[in-house]
């Protein structure tokens, strides 16, 4: 058997992962694939490739084309959702604050350093206009930590995913001042390097069972409903997710995307220059 670690985030996005995994799909070609939860998200993810603790992972592409460029010995082999994700802007719930512009010179919440919250808050301040440079952060660790800060008044406010967050905006613990949706598709798949030189195939091979199951992952019976139970969710949110969201059908990503994306990312200051296109990825399917 070969043994693969892969991680992602604990999010409705990820789940059909599960499905294969409780399906026993990978085993069945000699694989054995073991599934870790990385509640911190793509910093944490980012640490767990360069340090060996996964071999793949799914990460934000903002974070790991970051990495990538300052040393992660890592490559993107495919976009995992093509679809952008949809970060909601949450203040506390007792928040003084009640429109985007009141958040110009406020302290972020994030979960670590080049993670999707750290990035995608330059993104949002860069699109409403705000000194990028000026900008405030409070590292959090993860969602819980979000809670934490928000609740406390240590930040003053939150980016994370839209629907992740919704039974929080419900119950009254955030209160969601915008949205700010990824101007790229929002996960990709990235492999270590010397996983990909000693273990090609089988990560091929994991490869394919994931898109096949994601290629009908909308079809499956009461998915809405399995997943509105699973992730605690209000049954209308997860089908409007489910309406927005696609999943890869297995095309490798191309140097032309990578390129677009750093194009966009020097543009809001989130990475210095261009690297390369070329050296963020590895086909596959050459």
């Amino acid at each position: 058997m070969t043994n693969l670690k892969v991680g992602g985030v604990p999010e409705h996005f990820n789940y059909p992962w599960y499905v294969t995994l409780k399906n026993k799909e990978y085993s069945n070609h000699n694989i054995n694939l073991r599934w870790q939860d990385f509640p911190g998200g793509t910093g944490e993810m980012c640490a767990a490739l360069r340090s060996g603790e996964v071999d793949i992972a799914i990460v934000l592409t903002e974070g790991i084309i970051k990495d990538i460029a300052e040393g992660n010995p890592s490559k993107i082999v495919q976009t995992f959702v093509k679809t952008p994700l949809i970060w909601g802007i949450h203040v506390g719930e007792k928040s003084s604050f009640k429109k985007i512009n009141d958040l110009e010179h406020a302290v972020i919440a994030i979960s670590r350093f080049g993670s999707g919250s750290h990035l995608m808050a330059i993104v949002n301040a860069y699109n409403q206009g705000w000194d990028v440079t000026g900008l405030k952060f409070k590292v959090v660790g993860d969602l819980q930590g979000g809670i934490n800060a928000l609740t406390s008044g240590e930040a003053d406010y939150f980016m994370w995913e839209h629907f992740t967050t919704k039974p929080l905006v419900d119950q009254g613990v955030f209160r969601r001042i915008d949205d700010c949706p990824t101007p790229w598709p929002c996960f990709v798949v990235a492999v270590r390097n010397e996983v990909l030189e000693n273990n090609f195939e089988d990560v091929k091979k994991v490869l394919d069972i994931i898109n096949f199951e994601t290629k009908y992952f909308k079809k499956r019976f009461a998915i809405d409903q399995t997943l509105a139970n699973r992730y605690e969710q209000q049954l209308e949110d997860i089908q409007q997710w489910l309406k927005i969201t696609e999943w890869n059908d297995g095309k490798p990503i191309t140097k032309n995307l990578i390129t677009r994306i750093q194009n966009k990312m020097v543009q809001f200051n989130v990475i210095k220059e261009k690297q390369i296109s070329g050296n963020f990825i590895k086909n596959m399917y050459i």
